[in-house]
């Protein structure tokens, strides 16, 4: 089967059908996939009825809808500065996304792979991670990769 964010993606990719999230699900990283396959609203499954009936009619006639804790995580996203990387810290990223080792990441940048561990260390700082996997889901999450 599919997944919610697929069916979403299916369903919106004519753009003459708007999609509301009915979910459990408040992560940045849920939100923001379900907004970027095409979906007009997101809602929690705790909103009351009548909130809930009013996102629909919203929904149907192609406005945004956003349950309230939802909107305060996007504006509150929104207003924290996304980290600062160097070009170089930005280019070991894009390599690491790719699923490339320090060594190969080294090779691909001619630098060394102490250097690479080095700005590696600099990225899980700035991005509040402590794996590789880490890195790029987040950097990915604050569109730090193209």
């Amino acid at each position: 089967g599919i997944d919610g964010v697929e069916a979403t993606r299916r369903i919106a990719a004519d753009g003459t059908v708007h999609v509301l999230v009915l979910t459990t699900y408040d992560t940045d990283a849920d939100i923001t996939r379900a907004i970027e396959a095409g979906a007009t609203g997101y809602l929690l499954k705790a909103e009351r009825p009548e909130e809930l009936f009013a996102a629909i009619r919203s929904a149907a006639q192609g406005r945004t809808t956003l349950s309230a804790p939802v909107a305060s995580r996007v504006m509150a996203r929104m207003r924290s500065p996304r980290p600062t990387l160097t070009d170089r810290e930005r280019d070991i990223l894009a390599q690491l996304s790719q699923g490339l080792g320090n060594r190969d990441i080294a090779r691909a940048l001619f630098i060394s792979e102490a250097t690479v561990k080095t700005h590696l260390g600099r990225i899980y700082d700035k991005l509040g991670v402590d794996t590789r996997a880490g890195a790029v889901s987040v950097a990915k999450e604050q569109r730090l990769l193209p």
